[in-house]
């Protein structure tokens, strides 16, 4: 009896890990998962992770690209959003970012069809929600990813290159003049109990008066 990958089963907030996958066999899941698919991929150096993750998660997800949406708009930066794109490198390291943003460098990706980091750079910030499980900082490294931020359900902890390592940062390097990690869980909160458009308007009261003061 052949196996094959659909027969498996993997439970919201659960992660499959699976060892001394090559590049052709990762390249070979993506194709048959496909692109409309809840879960998410990373692979490294031969280990691959299939994450199915849970609502939380998604609702962590989206409010947070909302808030960095307001930010940019009211700093008046274009930007270009790639949500879970899979992002590819050197036949080594792969990841589909929970979110992700082209800030800097969107010019250089404007109306591109498909994304080759061996030829485009990799997005300017990168966010991935750690409920399900812990993100592998290693992969965005490989893919020399700037700036990486990470969030638990109650912490933003803020990490930029340098060099080849991720150090934590208090601020981003992006945003300078906005105390994102005490401010982000706030909104993130708020948004259980205010519902999501009074929160997504208070935010960006809240980014008005930073940017008016700057």
């Amino acid at each position: 009896m052949q196996f094959e990958l659909k027969q498996l089963i993997i439970p919201p907030g659960n992660v499959l890990h699976l060892k001394d996958v090559s590049w052709q066999m990762f390249e070979t899941i993506l194709e048959e998962l496909g692109e409309h698919r809840t879960t998410r991929l990373a692979y490294n150096q031969g280990l691959l992770e299939i994450m199915n993750p849970l609502p939380e998660h998604e609702d962590d997800k989206e409010i947070i690209g909302d808030l960095v949406k307001i930010i940019l708009e009211e700093l008046n930066l274009e930007y270009r959003s790639l949500g879970s794109t899979t992002f590819k490198k050197e036949q080594d390291s792969g990841v589909e970012p929970d979110q992700c943003f082209y800030i800097y460098n969107e010019a250089k990706v404007r109306g591109k069809k498909r994304i080759d980091l061996s030829v485009d750079p990799p997005p300017d910030l990168a966010i991935e929600i750690d409920i399900t499980s812990p993100t592998q900082l290693s992969t965005y490294e490989a893919l020399k990813v700037p700036e990486m931020w990470l969030y638990n359900g109650s912490r933003l902890q803020i990490n930029q290159l340098a060099g080849d390592k991720y150090v934590e940062s208090s601020q981003s390097l992006i945003f300078p003049n906005f105390p994102l990690t005490a401010v982000v869980p706030q909104p993130v909160e708020q948004c259980q109990t205010l519902g999501r458009l009074a929160t997504l308007r208070a935010f960006r009261r809240w980014v008005r008066e930073q940017v008016s003061e700057q």
